[in-house]
């Protein structure tokens, strides 16, 4: 017998009761966290593009743990006063989570971690509402592909969506073609939603996914140590809306 495709009625009781045990559920496997290894980072990402966190969770999957998002979690897993912290010192890293940051477990030597994190960098697209890294300015002619070795013309049936994001084109020969340079966007101003589409249609990457380490907490001494120049510039840092796997994996 078919299923019914009507609506049916969740009680809101049981999503609260499940969101309730889902947040009692990451507390507790933070917490085991903090008891397993040497060192606790606190971390923000610039650029945030979650395929690019997977690729830091599979190359430290054998040497590290990671959490990331849901931040009032986290600091009460570790504790916000000296009375509720889980060990010695978590209340002053708790105090410093705001916004989309996450923690970083790992028993690997600070200064390993450091230079690693400094080292992985990302180029990725730009989102409406970052700020343009450089000016761009679309020739006359061909509107070309730049991500392609070598760069290739849009096909003839990709006009339309150009025309609609705001270039001016006119069809020579089956290829969309500037009659006059277009300038895309300009160095320091922040990008429209089409200038972003359009950015990523021909293939320039301006945004970059970098970890900005923040602070330590070392499990030995329970001290909190800042990272100087860790931070990740305001203008890459982004509201996180496509981890919704959240905190762990």
């Amino acid at each position: 017998m078919p299923k019914s495709k009507r609506s049916k009625v969740v009680s809101l009781t049981k999503v609260a009761k499940k969101t309730k045990e889902q947040k009692g559920a990451l507390m507790q496997e933070v917490q085991l966290n903090v008891d397993k290894w040497k060192y606790c980072w606190l971390f923000e990402v610039g650029a945030m593009r979650n395929s690019h966190l997977k690729i830091v969770r599979k190359l430290w999957k054998d040497s590290a743990r990671i959490f990331f998002g849901r931040g009032a979690v986290m600091a009460k897993a570790l504790g916000v006063t000296p009375e509720e912290e889980h060990k010695m010192g978590l209340h002053t890293l708790a105090k410093q989570i705001k916004g989309q940051v996450g923690l970083f477990f790992t028993d690997s030597e600070p200064q390993e971690v450091i230079e690693w994190f400094a080292d992985f960098q990302q180029p990725d697209f730009a989102r409406a509402g970052n700020t343009a890294s450089r000016t761009v300015i679309l020739p006359a002619g061909p509107v070309m592909r730049h991500f392609s070795d070598p760069p290739e013309p849009f096909p003839h049936n990709e006009d339309p969506q150009l025309r609609k994001l705001g270039l001016s084109t006119t069809m020579n020969k089956g290829v969309p073609t500037l009659q006059t340079p277009h300038k895309l966007c300009e160095k320091g101003k922040t990008l429209t939603g089409e200038q972003a589409q359009l950015l990523k249609l021909i293939g320039e990457k301006m945004v970059t996914f970098r970890v900005g380490l923040i602070s330590r907490w070392d499990a030995a001494t329970g001290e909190v140590v800042q990272i100087p120049g860790g931070a990740v510039p305001l203008e890459n840092v982004e509201t996180n809306d496509d981890d919704d796997d959240a905190m762990s994996e």
